[in-house]
């Protein structure tokens, strides 16, 4: 956990919260959007047949506002996970655990504001590529914090105390930072278009989420 003061702070617990904040959020959208897709289909509504002057977009757009923040759903728990295997097993709280709250609370705020990174090649004007383009770009300030603070929290300890949940929590980092550094390069909107739906894209997705 976390010290501040006379205070403990479980890095899990808020890791929990904001994922229960982020469904809280998306999940109606998503509803929403699957609902109207249902009317389209069954009561002869247009939201999505460009026949009848609907936008088949729009549904990609209340997909991606929940797709896109799905993958912090559900790496948001690994990270409170690895945070207490760090601290049980380095016998002391996480590096610079107010951060790490700080890290996950804007990983939060951004993943859902990124959604229409997924869809560049849609159409999107240029300063509406340019917005999504930099938002994508500034998740790696709050995730490298954590990856800094996880690391520092070895600091003091030698390398030969280091435990085998220690080593799956290196592991899940070093992917977890490779996932990462490939989601840099597709925050360019340029190679984001030259590179999607290929598997690079699919490659990146799954070093994340360390699978």
């Amino acid at each position: 956990g976390v010290t501040n003061g006379a205070k403990p702070w479980c890095l899990f617990t808020w890791a929990i919260v904001f994922t229960a904040i982020m469904l809280i959020v998306t999940l109606p959208i998503l509803t929403g959007g699957l609902l109207m897709l249902v009317l389209d289909l069954h009561l002869n509504t247009q939201f999505y047949d460009a026949s009848f002057n609907g936008d088949p977009v729009l549904y990609q757009h209340l997909f991606w506002f929940f797709g896109h923040p799905e993958v912090y759903i559900i790496v948001l728990p690994a990270f409170g996970v690895i945070s207490q295997a760090l601290s049980t097993s380095a016998g002391k709280s996480v590096f610079g655990g107010p951060a790490m709250i700080l890290a996950m609370g804007c990983i939060t705020v951004l993943g859902a504001l990124v959604w229409a990174h997924h869809m560049m090649t849609v159409g999107l004007e240029t300063d509406t590529r340019a917005f999504f383009s930099a938002i994508t770009m500034m998740i790696a300030i709050p995730t490298g914090t954590k990856i800094f603070n996880w690391l520092s929290t070895f600091m003091g300890n030698p390398f030969s105390t280091i435990s085998l949940d220690i080593w799956y929590a290196l592991s899940f980092i070093f992917l977890f930072t490779l996932g990462g550094t490939t989601g840099v390069v597709l925050g360019n909107t340029a190679v984001d278009v030259a590179l999607h739906d290929t598997y690079y894209v699919i490659a990146h997705f799954h070093f994340v989420l360390s699978l």
